[in-house]
């Protein structure tokens, strides 16, 4: 069997803490036989191949008796890089829960069980549902709303350093203006309806306008002014942090790509850049 999640890209400017887009950087675990001790073959560095590993700690979570496997992980979805990588291995460990223990768990009750354990659901409910996912998670409860995220391409700058989303949130204020926060909520409104009637021109400029979180981060990612300014000679839509960062996202119709990249590339910025997709299908299983 084999079970395959999407990388997710978080926020899109002013949706924080709830919209992100499912794209296309796949985390795979291919369940082989079972075994006497849990196992996990992977090359990814130094995480647990044991119990430990935080795949295993949530199927356990959820399924407590399943029986041991050895597993093997491969994943090309950076670690601690804004794109989802915790979130994709936990949608992972509830479906791997899923299918060993046959517990027949519907996407709404998967997304009940990550959002718990990740402790909001901009990240998990796109890589469950794929596409772009608008969410909530008040008083433990979970709505969300699955769309289409509109005919657009994504040119991402990975950096070669992490940024832990605990020190992306250090520098966040703790509380906020009534009347700033209003101003911010309507930005935000605007650019999830903008998105939702497919104008990438205003969803843009309000992706771009928000007052939540990315004009306390930017300054984390040196890079940062420098391929917004670059983005908007290229005229693309939107230049924002994927997540908490560092991975810097630019939205673009398909025929400026080509371009995006190839000045991105010759600004010789230490880290890559990648073309990506919008994921329609979050995560699959195929069986054997």
């Amino acid at each position: 069997m084999k079970i395959t999640v999407p990388a997710t890209s978080a926020n899109i400017g002013p949706g924080f803490d709830s919209v992100g887009v499912a794209v296309s950087k796949y985390l795979v675990i291919d369940v082989l036989k079972e075994a006497d001790a849990w196992f996990i073959e992977h090359d990814l560095g130094d995480i647990p191949s044991d119990g430990n590993n935080l795949l295993l700690t949530t199927a356990l979570q959820v399924a407590p008796d399943l029986k041991p496997h050895r597993l093997k992980m491969t994943s090309d979805i950076p670690l601690a890089r804004g794109l989802g990588s915790s979130s994709s291995v936990i949608v992972a460990g509830i479906e791997l829960a899923n299918q060993l223990a046959d517990l027949n768990l519907t996407d709404d009750q998967k997304l009940d069980l990550a959002t718990k354990i990740e402790g909001h659901p901009d990240n998990v409910a796109p890589a469950i549902f794929g596409n772009l996912v608008v969410a909530s998670y008040v008083d433990q409860k979970v709505n969300s709303i699955v769309a289409d995220f509109p005919e657009t391409a994504f040119v991402a700058f990975i950096p070669n350093y992490e940024l832990k989303t605990s020190d992306s949130r250090g520098v966040l204020p703790s509380t906020f203006d009534y009347k700033e926060a209003v101003a911010a909520s309507s930005i935000a409104n605007v650019a999830i309806a903008a998105l939702l009637a497919g104008d990438m021109v205003k969803a843009g400029q309000a992706i771009e306008s928000d007052f939540f979180h990315e004009r306390y981060r930017q300054k984390l990612v040196k890079e940062f002014a420098q391929i917004k300014e670059l983005s908007h000679k290229l005229g693309a839509y939107a230049t924002y942090l994927s997540g908490a960062g560092p991975t810097v996202m630019t939205l673009l119709s398909e025929d400026k790509v080509a371009d995006m990249m190839a000045q991105l590339e010759s600004l010789k910025l230490d880290g890559q850049v990648v073309a990506l997709a919008v994921d329609r299908k979050g995560v699959q299983v195929e069986k054997d």
